[in-house]
């Protein structure tokens, strides 16, 4: 685990019965949202977006990267419908997960449809599917009998990735086996907006905690196809990250829950 990430002390808290999406939310339904509404997510109005290197083609012109992270670089005009950049489409990939969605643009989409984004405790509450304290959705190997139960890298990043899971980017949901509340990939292919403010200082809260009043980044939970145990062995139920609510990236999606009405 990583302690300056906040993941530990480890304690027991209380969710009230909520229902959350099986997958996370695709293409195909946030393409519904976006003509029902009209709505114009961040990534389209500042007019770019951070797309994986290895996801552009070879002859792609050179692009801002970012320091710390030069496989990640800035391209002009991508956003959730077209993933790397104007010369790509969606058209194979409408159940795939949506990236390149805002916190913000998460949020809108929930209420559209009536419900709202998981606090962290329920995320994990939902991803550990009634397996207390396993590190993965379906326990605690990662590849059990060599298995590949999620969207993963294998290979060194991010030069080269074996593939073995069948993916390079993101996967259509519901390709790997679901947890044991009948969720899919909880971990791995993207990660995925909470609701919370994200702090390491966890208080004392145990009944549906959902984080700090303020913060500067957003929670995101369950790693994705770029997560790796060289890097960033963060595709573990309780691996956690943030980002600023307005951001949006290639490997960064989102599900959604409801309360009401159960």
């Amino acid at each position: 685990g990583y302690q300056h990430d906040g993941e530990g002390p480890e304690r027991t808290v209380t969710v009230s019965p909520f229902m959350i999406d099986r997958f996370a939310v695709t293409i195909d339904q946030y393409s519904e949202f976006v003509e029902e509404t009209g709505y114009v997510t961040d990534a389209e109005r500042i007019g770019w977006s951070f797309v994986f290197a290895g996801l552009l083609p070879d002859d792609f012109e050179d692009t801002r990267g970012v320091q710390v992270a030069p496989w990640w670089r800035q391209v002009i005009g991508a956003s959730w419908k077209s993933p790397e950049g104007p010369q790509s489409t969606t058209q194979d990939r409408r159940q795939h997960p949506v990236v390149h969605v805002s916190w913000n643009d998460s949020v809108a989409y929930a209420k559209w449809v009536g419900g709202r984004l998981p606090t962290e405790a329920e995320w994990e509450f939902a991803a550990h599917g009634g397996l207390d304290g396993s590190i993965f959705p379906w326990g605690n190997e990662l590849e059990p009998e060599g298995q590949h139960l999620m969207n993963v890298w294998q290979g060194s990043f991010p030069e080269s990735n074996l593939i073995d899971d069948g993916w390079y980017g993101t996967a259509p949901v519901g390709t790997y086996p679901l947890n044991p509340f009948g969720l899919g990939e909880m971990t791995g292919n993207v990660w995925e907006w909470c609701s919370d403010w994200f702090g390491t200082d966890h208080g004392d809260e145990c009944y549906d905690p959902d984080g700090p009043i303020s913060g500067d980044g957003k929670v995101i939970k369950g790693g994705s196809y770029l997560c790796h145990a060289s890097y960033c062995n963060r595709y573990r139920i309780a691996g956690r990250s943030s980002t600023t609510p307005d951001s949006s990236i290639g490997h960064l999606g989102f599900r959604t829950v409801r309360s009401e009405g159960i």
